[in-house]
């Protein structure tokens, strides 16, 4: 455990010639003991380490002193063998008693002496007093700059992973720990998983310098039971080993052409200044220019300035919560300690549990207060006329499943009420989530109300009109809605006429892009909003197009495709109601899905060209490359080209990626749709509920890369005119990780299960990145994964807090407040600046 300084003073450091002599003393205990004498190693160990900083002048007298302390800690069991070593190791202390700049008492220090250097003629070197003044304190709202060392180069690396003050610094969490106690024999595993520490000698140090790209380093690490190749891409890394020095190795190992590797490896030399075996060492996130050495530095600064000034901002409503958890969790000081300098993972896991379930309160204490809030709001209740409903629902070429009843129902009931609904829709590609919208906005209109359908891209718009038109065909003229598209293209002309139609009530159902919340848009009785991927729109657009009701607030339902394991739903939407679609339409011919890996794929070539030739079309997705719009383009090309040239001359190939134009990507899915080629490829882009329904085959390379949730998505864009559909699947080299997600995507196509999976394997970051609506503060700190019963714990006592009080104030909740203010301030509500 790590030791704050105290008021009191320091105790004396022992001088070199004192540090020397109980080291040898240490060895003749350790001769004297029986049995393990694993106490006795452990003083000799740490005899040694004291003695290093004391009385090594030179590096060789550290690399020795080092190499002893290696040999200690690898002692026999066997009492005859161990004191052989130790008998060694006594004398070879001794000889180096001069070398240290040590010598007997007998020696005589003149002037000659001091001519030849006081190290070597026996004089200690003045240690530097040690300052006895506490480190400054600091408020934990001060801004980062206060801390020693951070200035105008820091501050903006600093900033750059969200740090601007000191507390943000506090709940910086470590990425991982490495704990130098524990390092692994290369030689006894063979099968490594995630990150592990390795300890040995380096040699065969060589550097490879290019024309193009940075300078390579190569060299092997033994520690006599295997070897390890490591890749540094830092000639200063070459410039700072020799060979025959031990170093630890912490890093990830990989298998290439057998031998076990490790490429750019966070490495220390032994008895290195990040070296410690008190307590684990964190290891964070970084940005270019800063090192885990300046944070770590900062970190303690951060710690020993802030401690007295912290105030635990949980006890304002510690009478809300289990008194078990309370008392289970680690003092606010404590958890904050061992989340950087944790003694033991157990204590690091404690803090980081503590951390996350603060944060947790946090995020439930608003959804819960926004959900009153909406939920007080006088809404426009809406008559259920069921007979035009059934007539409705009898008039379609399909049943509906149970679970669109259900959802059904629970959206009727809550816009039957006086108050306004919002609910979200959840449901799997192709589970029929349009026709509940469509029953609902019949509703609306039964009722004297219009209803608006707002989508983030033309031709999902386009898709959404064909779909709500064809779907009321069959519904009695005097009954039918009539529906109309507004989008970016619509011409001046139509558009007026439209929006004449708009106002003066003509129009039952407007289904448009950002068009809809354009200022000269006018709704004569809008009563329902429903907005498709409502999370690709912002709270601002989302309330824009709400507030076109005229002093009312219409019922808001959202859609989303994308399955999101249930125990987030709290963290995503804790303040809307949600309904799932959980079932499939029956009949529908499933997807077969295939993997290929390495040479395999010319097997999946092969069906491409068997699909084409049946006059079918192909979606084709490019393996992950840096997450940056331009490098991803860059590889939809290539790959466009190459499948061109190389694989499928004979067909026609076009490419859509990130870096294009809206209205250019809207082209070439058109001329996709109507068949103008045969094969795109595409980067992730490809949109959630595109309906291209010629398209049979789903061919992703690079597989392996992708989360469930993301190749389901993918997958689900064929399969939906009734022909055989097929999802590829090829990887070159797959980790066990990859071949279990390969393996669970061929087992099943249920969204919500493969949701529930990928939560299991990769943690929630990619549903927090790739489905948070905006108005959410950052969740950052969910990235690495939570405990639900955490979420659960949060929930009871965000809604325990919000029944006793309306709101969190300052009078009620004085250091919670500010807490919670800070935490919000990132994201944008819709009622801001009412207030």
């Amino acid at each position: 455990m790590v030791r704050h300084a105290q008021p009191t003073s320091p105790p004396s450091t022992p001088t070199a010639e004192q540090q020397f002599e109980r080291t040898l003393q240490s060895l003749r205990l350790l001769w004297a003991a029986s049995g393990a004498a694993r106490r006795e190693i452990r003083s000799a160990v740490n005899a040694y380490r004291q003695l290093i900083p004391a009385a090594a002048a030179t590096n060789e007298m550290q690399t020795a002193l080092e190499d002893s302390i290696a040999v200690l800690e690898r002692l026999p069991d066997a009492a005859a063998e161990r004191r052989q070593n130790v008998e060694k190791l006594a004398n070879d202390l001794k000889a180096m008693r001069p070398r240290l700049g040590l010598v007997d008492a007998s020696v005589e220090k003149g002037v000659l002496n001091a001519v030849a250097g006081e190290r070597r003629a026996g004089r200690q070197k003045p240690k530097p007093k040690e300052s006895t003044t506490r480190p400054k304190r600091l408020p934990v709202d001060a801004a980062i700059t206060e801390l020693n060392g951070v200035g105008p180069k820091q501050t903006p690396l600093l900033e750059k992973l969200g740090i601007t003050s000191i507390i943000d610094l506090l709940n910086l969490a470590p990425r991982r720990y490495v704990d130098y106690r524990n390092p692994i024999q290369i030689g006894t595993h063979l099968d490594y998983a995630g990150h592990v520490l390795i300890r040995g000698r380096v040699s065969d140090i060589r550097e490879h310098r290019s024309g193009r790209g940075p300078t390579r380093v190569n060299m092997q690490l033994d520690d006599g039971t295997g070897v390890m190749h490591l890749t540094f891409f830092n000639p200063y890394i070459a410039r700072n080993l020799r060979d025959g020095e031990e170093i630890y190795a912490a890093g990830t190992v990989e298998r290439q052409y057998g031998k076990l590797q490790m490429v750019s490896p966070e490495w220390d030399k032994i008895g290195g200044p990040n070296v410690t075996t008190d307590h684990l060492v964190p290891v964070y996130p970084l940005t270019k220019g800063l090192y885990q050495k300046n944070l770590r530095r900062f970190t303690r600064q951060a710690l020993d300035s802030t401690r007295p000034n912290l105030v635990d901002w949980l006890a304002d409503i510690r009478t809300f919560m289990d008194p078990e958890v309370w008392t289970r969790m680690p003092k606010l000081e404590d958890a904050y300690e061992y989340l950087h300098y944790p003694p033991e993972m157990s204590a690091a896991t404690a803090a980081h549990r503590r951390m996350t379930l603060e944060n947790l309160i946090l995020l439930q204490l608003g959804l819960v207060k926004r959900r009153q809030d909406v939920s007080a709001i006088p809404g426009i209740p809406f008559g259920i006329d069921r007979e035009r409903l059934d007539t409705f629902l009898s008039s379609l070429p399909f049943t509906l499943t149970g679970a669109q009843q259900r959802a059904l129902d629970g959206i009727l009931s809550d816009v039957a009420q006086p108050h306004a609904m919002t609910r979200l829709l959840q449901g799997d590609v192709g589970s029929g989530k349009t026709v509940v919208a469509a029953a609902v906005a019949l509703m609306a209109m039964a009722s004297g109300h219009q209803a608006a359908v707002m989508a983030p891209t033309e031709i999902l718009a386009e898709q959404h009109f064909r779909n709500l038109t064809e779907q009321y065909q069959s519904v009695p003229d005097d009954q039918r809605p009539k529906v109309t598209l507004l989008t970016g293209s619509t011409r001046a002309k139509a558009r007026r006429g439209m929006l004449t139609a708009l106002a003066e009530g003509e129009i039952n159902l407007l289904v448009g892009t950002h068009a809809l919340i354009q200022d000269d848009v006018e709704f004569s009785r809008l009563g329902l909003v429903i907005i498709d991927e409502q999370h690709r729109f912002g709270v601002r657009q989302r309330s824009q197009l709400v507030t076109k009701a005229h002093g009312v607030v219409p019922h808001l339902l959202s859609m989303t495709a994308t399955p999101i394991p249930r125990t987030l739903n709290l963290v995503l939407y804790g303040d809307m109601d949600v309904s799932v679609i959980d079932e499939r339409p029956p009949g529908r011919i499933p997807i077969e899905t295939q993997r290929f890996v390495g040479r395999d794929r010319n097997r999946a070539y092969q069906r491409v060209r068997e699909q084409v030739a049946a006059g079918h079309q192909v979606f084709v997705i490019c393996p992950l490359v840096e997450a940056t719009d331009t490098s991803e383009a860059k590889a939809a090309v290539e790959e466009a080209e190459r499948l061109q040239s190389d694989v499928f001359p004979e067909l026609r190939v076009d490419v859509l990626h990130g870096r294009m134009a809206s209205r250019k990507k809207d082209e070439v899915m058109t001329a996709f749709r109507e068949r103008q080629f045969d094969i795109l490829v595409s980067t992730s882009v490809i949109e959630v509920g595109i309906d291209i329904p010629n398209a049979t085959v789903m061919m992703i390379e690079g597989a392996d890369q992708f989360g469930l949730s993301q190749l389901h998505q993918f997958r689900g864009r064929v399969g939906r005119a009734g022909d055989q559909s097929y999802c590829l699947l090829l990887a070159d080299e797959v980790s066990p990780e990859g071949e279990i997600r390969l393996d669970t995507m061929v087992a099943t196509d249920d969204g919500f299960k493969l949701a529930e999976t990928d939560l299991e394997l990769r943690g929630p970051g990619d549903f927090i990145g790739g489905t948070r609506q905006s108005g959410m503060p950052d969740l950052g700190f969910l990235a690495n994964g939570f405990d639900s019963r955490l979420l659960a714990i949060a929930r009871d006592t965000a809604e325990a807090v919000l029944d006793a009080h309306s709101d969190i104030t300052y009078q009620q909740f004085p250091n919670l407040y500010p807490r919670f203010r800070q935490f919000w301030s990132g994201s944008v509500t819709p009622d801001e600046g009412k207030s």
